[in-house]
């Protein structure tokens, strides 16, 4: 995984800046993006990386996504639903 990536919580002035960013992220070698879903911006980075991926930039088995379980979700019966609708 690469030490370096990029950041994905978004500019909430325009939330179509942040895919556009994370295409031209792809087309400059970044291979590992970070988001939360308190951020807001797990779909747009989806997005994006699925476009970068039909635009041929890079395939699914070159990219890193991290994210993180938010301090509210941090109880048993909280961790798998938050987990899970990080990953939809």
């Amino acid at each position: 995984m690469p030490v370096i990536g990029m950041g994905s919580a978004p500019d909430f002035t325009c939330k179509k800046d942040n895919k556009e960013a994370i295409v031209e992220a792809v087309r400059q070698d970044y291979r590992h993006f970070d988001t939360a879903t308190a951020y807001g911006s797990e779909q747009a980075l989806g997005e994006a990386l699925k476009e970068a991926i039909e635009l041929g930039l890079v395939t699914r088995q070159d990219l890193f996504v991290t994210s993180k379980l938010w301090v509210t979700h941090n109880l048993p019966h909280l961790v798998l639903p938050a987990l899970r609708k990080s990953i939809q």
